[in-house]
């Protein structure tokens, strides 16, 4: 008996010795994760970037004027490529590169795919987005730009005239749209004319010698309700020399500049204003348009009436809408260079008309004094018979 009871002390100092051994590895102070060995937790997920896209994916009918946002948490944008076929919409990324901005309105009836790139702690990460844009009840188109004929020359004075198929109610987004870059660039500004017609004009001639080059931005510009331009325009237009034709109706004589020298001085013979319609209009003209030969006959009158005419004409260059050239005119080489007999032209000698039939261009400057019957500003190219401070306020963005 007294055997069996001795042999249970020693067991029982193993326990304790062992709950004391623990005790020393836990540390006493019960603090989750602060044990080592196989008890170590592990540290969380850091979560890849999360890119948002707008319009998303499947998105159809989206508006052209829409701007396309990509956006990046947890990390950073690398790339983001915004296309419809081979073409590639602008853009920019705001200071942390987690926002980009599309720059310019999109085209309508398109089908655009957005792929965003971004990187972050978490790893890389794309995203894709495919959307359809709507299509506009009414597509904003160019339909014609004077000058727009490829190889022409035109003059100093010459204005950019540019008319669209169908009426612009948000003339300001549209102006916005269109933009006029000259080699040799100087102040001018755009004029309604209509809700489908635009005239730029400059505060000064052009400086001669050089290319301008006009582009309406129009694709994706919002034109009005349902209205939507659906394609840009692009001309180069060309600058010649600077012609410049000084007519007196009192001395009866033209001369005629170029880059400020002289080429040619000719006796001309003006309207004899015995009425409005036979007096030649004062002011400056811009050179529209030539014929050889244009056939002539008397406004408001027919074949019968008193002061009736119907005559040939030949190298003729028309000045105005209201029926003056400077043309030949050899029935009345007596009277060019003393007397005014016409009935509103310019009349010259024949061989002299043909010269200035040959050498000038649309737009070249045609300043006429010595009457009292002004041009009107909108007869024919006489725009520069507006003061440049009231042709601006016919813009849509002037003030």
């Amino acid at each position: 008996m007294s055997t069996g009871s001795r042999s249970r002390w020693p067991i029982a100092g193993v326990a304790v010795a062992l709950a004391a051994a623990l005790s020393a590895c836990s540390g006493g102070s019960g603090t989750p994760g602060s044990a080592g060995g196989d008890s170590g937790d592990t540290a969380p997920a850091v979560p890849a970037p999360k890119i948002t896209i707008s319009p998303a994916t499947g998105s159809a009918k989206v508006r052209p004027d829409k701007t396309v946002v990509v956006t990046a948490a947890d990390g950073e944008l690398e790339e983001v490529t915004v296309q419809a076929g081979d073409e590639t919409v602008e853009g920019e990324f705001d200071s942390t590169h987690t926002k980009w901005t599309s720059k310019e309105p999109l085209k309508p009836s398109a089908k655009y795919t957005v792929s965003a790139k971004a990187t972050g702690k978490g790893g890389p990460a794309t995203a894709t987005s495919r959307f359809t844009t709507l299509k506009p009840k009414v597509g904003l188109e160019v339909v014609d730009v004077t000058p727009g004929i490829k190889g022409e020359t035109v003059g100093i004075g010459m204005p950019i005239m540019v008319r669209f198929n169908a009426p612009v109610q948000d003339k300001a987004a549209v102006e916005q749209a269109l933009e006029v870059d000259a080699e040799k660039p100087v102040k001018g500004a755009w004029r309604w004319i209509d809700d489908q017609y635009v005239i730029y004009r400059t505060a000064k001639y052009w400086p001669a010698h050089q290319k301008v080059k006009f582009t309406a931005h129009l694709t994706g510009v919002k034109a009005g309700p349902n209205t939507y331009g659906i394609e840009d325009h692009s001309t180069t237009i060309k600058i010649g020399a600077a012609w410049i034709s000084s007519v007196s109706t009192r001395t009866h004589m033209m001369v005629v500049r170029r880059d400020g020298k002289v080429v040619q001085t000719m006796k001309i013979s003006a309207g004899k204003a015995t009425t409005r319609e036979y007096t030649t209009t004062s002011g400056v003209h811009l050179t529209m348009e030539r014929g050889n030969p244009v056939t002539m006959i008397s406004p408001g009158k027919k074949e019968g009436d008193p002061g009736y005419y119907k005559e040939v004409v030949n190298h003729a260059v028309r000045i105005s809408n209201s029926g003056e050239y400077v043309h030949g005119a050899p029935w009345s080489v007596g009277s060019q260079g003393r007397a005014n007999v016409s009935h509103g032209c310019v009349n010259a000698s024949p061989s002299q008309a043909k010269w200035f039939y040959d050498n000038f261009h649309r737009g070249d400057v045609v300043k006429i004094v010595g009457t009292n019957r002004i041009l009107e500003w909108n007869n024919g190219w006489g725009f520069w018979q507006m003061p440049f401070s009231k042709w601006r306020q016919g813009s849509a963005l002037e003030s």
